[in-house]
């Protein structure tokens, strides 16, 4: 049993593969992603992402997201900035990083604002 585990994990599949265009490292991302922080009530804070391109499913960016850094998060749509990733909590760098990371941006593509 452990052995199909451990082979199932090594066949895994990328779930941003089948949004890519081509190899290319920063993928069809052609904007700057802008990283921005929103205090709320209290300690709480809200994480927004915003400029990620139209041939990329932010809905399976935010689930990759939600999952790898413990925290709730969705996919709004702003009438002036399209749509929006909104975690929750100050995930400014984690997700700066997780786009770096898994070649959806360059680190010059990502902007990253707050206090």
């Amino acid at each position: 049993m452990s052995e199909n585990v451990i082979l199932n994990f090594n066949n895994a599949e990328d779930p941003f593969n089948e949004t890519r265009k081509d190899n290319d490292k920063s993928g069809s991302q052609s904007t700057v992603i802008h990283i921005r922080i929103q205090q709320r009530n209290g300690r709480k804070t809200l994480t927004t992402v915003q400029g990620i391109s139209e041939d990329y499913d932010k809905k399976k960016i935010a689930k990759a997201c939600k999952k790898e850094f413990a925290c709730n998060g969705t996919v709004v749509d702003h009438s002036e900035y399209g749509e929006v990733l909104q975690l929750q909590g100050d995930q400014r760098h984690n997700v700066s990083n997780f786009l770096v990371r898994i070649g959806l941006a360059t680190k010059e593509q990502v902007k990253v604002h707050g206090f």
